[in-house]
């Protein structure tokens, strides 16, 4: 009978393997909850990186999820030990959540470095959660699983279905037209958020959780559970088992976060038709493994493809009807069927993409369409160039109206949100239906933080004339919930001195979407003038984490990262801290 290999030499050991001071010390601490000497012994130390937080609603059951996590690596031989990091709400925190996700990366990144682990599984929901810990995570490299906690129940009002964030956009624009009441709005409150879990509808949340399996740093089945159903808890134990082998398999991020991965993750996002804020943090999390990705593989890889799925806010149902009709497995054996994957990527649970996905069956055609008979065609995100945003801008067009993706208006320009807040339902502001408004300063530094004001509130007196989309330009993002013709993450931003910084209210701009083209009717003599008469806006602030952000922070083609956190570190052992 032949020998077994020996076992590599766990991370871990370089702690609790030693019969000596140090030892002793980083044996004997952890012993004050009780663990024998033998759990000491050789076995994976795993980290559970739990997000969970009071003032992050989406991660409220965390607590519990992390349980199901600890049985799994208990039952696998694994040794579990949970650690904060910060929490990213995205209702909660202002100026917004962007502002901290590398602040959360760097949090993870430096918390899987000092500590004895030797993999992680990632506990994430609420929008940045997810692209912060990805992040982290690969920069460190050690063996790591994502687990996303799962959409909310569908939301139900008066017997209707509704959807968090589409539908709080919605009712808003039709309190201010008076066309509901406020006692209706807060019923109406009370009825979309009715579960434990993040926004039920394709937006961030969802959209990066989908992005998790289709990079295949998550297990199948994960983008879609709800988060109150039991198999969300099968899933987590699950991930909590196969961490512990994929540390004796050394089956790091670099392994399964490959280029191919990536390209498997574009058109899947544009299949389901989900966030515009996945283009930044994909972007951010391939440049963290090395991989440069580009705004120019968004737009080879996901124009064409078709959105197969019919969910707000681009159709109507919601992701608890996503999951009993299939889930994602279901778009991934589609896109794989079509030639649209690379089905030999490799994915955490040491299998194929293919060998995941292609026994995956729709139950509901409606809700999950075919490529043959799409939802909506071609309806990718769609990368724009042009002479208002020579590093690009990104548009989705499976949430925009159609007449609005080939046309020319006049600019109404607010200077920064307080601009817009202030001005747009002022009676006298000189604007119609055919206008295009623009913001600007809302960027990465302008903002600070990129924040998600893009999907401006129409004026009033043209939501009270019916208007219910305008084409809006901005450099800041929008919700993963919202929809219109909104062209976002214009690059160069205004507060770095893009050409948006030198537009002004009566420039005609044209967008064309099918042509990749946002213009700005306006000769090179002129913005040349107005270049040299432009003042960049003061900073923020002028200490700690702000003024850092501002100072570091790359543009939004970029990924919106620190210029000193693009690429890894890997996981080496720390000296020793006595």
């Amino acid at each position: 009978m032949a020998e077994e290999a020996p076992k590599k030499k766990l991370r871990s050991q370089e702690w609790f393997g030693r019969q000596d001071k140090m030892g002793f010390y980083y044996r004997s601490f952890l012993k004050n909850r009780g663990f024998p000497q033998d759990q000491f012994d050789g076995r994976p130390v795993i980290g559970i990186c739990n997000t969970w937080s009071e003032l992050n609603p989406c991660n409220s059951h965390f607590r519990t999820i992390a349980e199901h996590v600890r049985y799994g690596v208990l039952e696998a031989g694994g040794f579990p030990l949970e650690f904060p990091v910060s929490s990213l709400g995205e209702v909660t925190m202002r100026p917004t959540a962007m502002l901290y996700r590398n602040l959360a990366a760097m949090d993870v990144e430096e918390g899987i470095r000092a500590h004895p682990l030797d993999g992680v599984v990632l506990l994430m929901g609420c929008d940045k959660t997810t692209p912060a810990l990805l992040m982290g995570a690969a920069s460190a490299d050690l063996p790591a699983i994502g687990v996303s906690g799962g959409p909310q129940l569908r939301g139900v009002y008066r017997g209707q279905i509704i959807g968090s964030g589409t539908n709080i956009i919605s009712m808003s624009e039709q309190l201010r037209a008076g066309e509901i009441t406020l006692k209706e709005f807060h019923e109406a409150e009370a009825g979309m958020n009715r579960s434990h879990g993040s926004c039920m509808t394709m937006g961030t949340a969802s959209s990066m959780a989908s992005m998790v399996e289709a990079l295949g740093i998550g297990l199948p089945t994960n983008a879609a559970i709800p988060a109150v159903d039991a198999r969300r808890n099968e899933l987590a134990r699950l991930s909590g088992r196969r961490i512990v082998q994929m540390v004796h398999e050394d089956l790091t991020p670099t392994k399964i976060l490959t280029r191919e991965a990536f390209e498997n993750a574009i058109r899947t996002l544009a299949a389901i038709g989900g966030s515009t804020n996945a283009v930044v943090h994909l972007i951010a999390i391939a440049r963290r493994i090395g991989i440069d990705l580009t705004l120019e593989d968004f737009d080879r890889l996901g124009r064409g493809v078709h959105c197969q799925v019919n969910l707000m806010p681009s159709g109507k149902y919601l992701m608890e009807d996503f999951y009993y009709a299939g889930g994602l497995p279901v778009v991934l054996r589609d896109l794989a069927e079509a030639g649209l994957l690379h089905k030999d990527a490799l994915t955490v649970n040491g299998r194929t993409m293919w060998e995941n996905v292609r026994e995956a069956e729709c139950w509901n055609r409606e809700v999950i369409t075919s490529i043959a008979e799409p939802f909506k065609p071609d309806a990718g995100i769609a990368i724009l160039r042009g002479n208002l945003a020579p590093n690009g801008a990104v548009i989705k067009p499976s949430a925009a109206s159609p007449h609005l993706l080939k046309h020319t208006g006049r600019a109404v320009v607010f200077e920064s949100i307080e601009d817009l807040h202030h001005r747009k339902d002022d009676p006298d502001l000189d604007i119609d239906a055919d206008c295009i408004m623009v913001l600007q300063n809302c960027g990465p530094r302008g903002y600070p933080g990129m924040a998600e004001v893009g999907n401006m509130p129409l004026p009033q007196k043209l939501l009270k004339e019916g208007v219910r989309d305008m084409v809006r330009i901005s450099d800041a993002r929008m919700s993963g919930t919202a929809y219109g013709t909104v062209v976002l993450h214009v690059a160069p931003e205004a507060a770095a001195g893009g050409p948006l910084a030198l537009v002004r209210s009566g420039d005609l701009i044209t967008l064309d979407v099918k042509a990749g083209s946002l213009h700005l009717h306006v000769d090179d003599a002129e913005l040349a003038e107005r270049r040299a008469a432009w003042v960049p806006p003061a900073p923020p602030m002028d200490r700690g984490y702000t003024r850092m952000y501002v100072e570091h922070v790359l543009q939004a083609d970029e990924g919106a990262d620190f210029d000193f956190l693009v690429g890894k570190s890997g996981s080496p052992v720390p000296r020793d801290n006595h």
